[in-house]
């Protein structure tokens, strides 16, 4: 049997693997051990199992992962995120849906703490919902506002999903960040539209709401949101300053976060208890399953499927639309039973190289990748943030009705997409301007 022929029952055991729900990280690690057996030797596998956890997690980038993620815990836990739905209500709460353009714009500010979209969907979700609910908005509206908005923590930096593609494709993260700034503005300005022409088209979904705020209200809201605003300006500004790395911004980050909660009050033991143990649980199941994917592209280097699809694209004289058309089929398959990290990981090492020969910038697409992924976690059968919001809502949000819900932004992802790719700019002019 040839190496090539190693590598494609190598695949087709990774997608049985985990057809049969064995865990990604798992599979990656057991398809990609067995696989350098059966082309090497037993000695070459087992000194890969040795090897590559540790070169792959001592890359001194990764460690701004877990910084970022606890300081999005400690925020969360801490009750620093409970003011920006309130603000948001009180000033957009007279508009055709209002609290739930307020829920986007409350994930949108949320999303500049946390990089990932479920914690996005959870926390905003606990507290939108009930508020929709009490206004009588339709459920279903409510649901799919909360599971399609948490989509743009993803995006939003800091974002888990764009330091493990800049650590993958060795591009710079702090471009990364300021791209998918623009993809993060753009959903939230796409989802805000769709909330106004589902509204107008049947004002039913969600009854006007005749309580009237004065300014002195709305600018004493404001107060609640300065913590955030205080940490967001200090990290994220520092960061794009060049004050200090991406890396170090986690760090800087996750201090200040502890800084902030105990200044507002709120730093308890138990909240910095759970903040730490979500961290470590986090992390630990997003490093296995980044272990797993760096085996599995050394497997699939020793095989030659990588450079053999690439040569077959370029005899083709595929052009870049065509084939960014084929990646977000890919993209938009796997979402529909894979977690982003894991879709992610498994394709790059095949994508990247076809991407680069075809001029294509990798900033973009990382952050294009990005989006297609945070897709997939709105679209059955595993949209994770569809399970996230109803099992935060209870019986009262079946996964069926949170999932035609999301239909809409679905829709409006679609041509979100084609927007992206028709203009590029939207992503690339804040990287190209600072």
């Amino acid at each position: 049997m040839s190496d090539a022929q190693i590598g494609m029952w190598g695949i087709l055991g990774l997608l049985a693997l985990i057809a049969m729900r064995v865990p990604i990280g798992i599979s990656l690690v057991l398809v990609s051990y067995l696989g350098i057996w059966a082309i090497v030797d037993q000695a070459a596998a087992w000194g890969m199992l040795q090897v590559v956890p540790h070169t792959f997690i001592a890359n001194w980038t990764l460690s701004s992962v877990p910084m970022f993620l606890l300081m999005g815990f400690v925020c969360y836990h801490a009750g620093l995120t409970r003011g920006l739905f309130d603000t948001a209500r009180l000033w957009l709460a007279r508009l055709p849906g209002g609290l739930a353009i307020a829920s986007v714009f409350g994930c949108s500010g949320f999303a500049a703490v946390t990089g990932s979209s479920v914690a996005c969907a959870a926390a905003m979700g606990k507290v939108a919902v009930p508020e929709m609910v009490r206004n009588k908005y339709d459920m279903g509206l409510a649901t799919g506002t909360l599971a399609a908005a948490g989509t743009v923590g993803a995006l939003i930096p800091p974002s888990i999903l764009l330091i493990i593609f800049g650590v993958v494709a060795q591009v710079s993260i702090n471009d990364l960040f300021l791209g998918g700034i623009g993809a993060g503005l753009a959903t939230s300005l796409t989802y805000v539209i769709v909330i106004l022409i589902r509204v107008k088209l049947n004002p039913e979904l969600a009854p006007p709401i005749n309580e009237r705020f004065t300014l002195a209200q709305k600018m004493a809201s404001l107060k609640q949101t300065f913590p955030l605003v205080a940490l967001v300006v200090g990290v994220l500004g520092g960061m794009f300053a060049g004050f200090f790395t991406a890396t170090q911004a986690g760090a800087i980050g996750a201090l200040l976060s502890f800084v902030v909660a105990a200044f507002s009050g709120t730093l308890t033991r138990k909240a910095v208890r759970l903040s730490v143990k979500e961290t470590l649980v986090t992390c630990g199941s997003l490093f296995i399953v980044t272990i797993g994917a760096s085996m599995l592209t050394r497997f699939l280097t020793l095989t030659g499927i990588g450079e053999a699809i690439s040569g077959a694209v370029a005899d083709m004289n595929t052009g870049p639309l065509m084939l960014l058309l084929g990646i977000t089929l890919v993209y938009l398959l796997l979402g529909m039973f894979l977690e982003p990290i894991g879709a992610m990981l498994i394709t790059l090492p095949i994508f990247l190289p076809l991407v680069g020969a075809a001029g294509v910038s990798v900033i973009w697409f990382g952050v294009y990748v990005t989006k297609l992924l945070e897709i997939g976690m709105i679209t059955p059968p595993v949209g994770l943030n569809v399970f996230v919001i109803s099992s935060t809502v209870g019986k009262s949000a079946p996964t069926d009705l949170v999932f035609r819900g999301v239909l809409w932004f679905f829709v409006a992802d679609l041509v979100l997409l084609a927007l992206l790719v028709a203009f590029p700019n939207i992503i690339m002019l804040i990287p190209r301007l600072i």
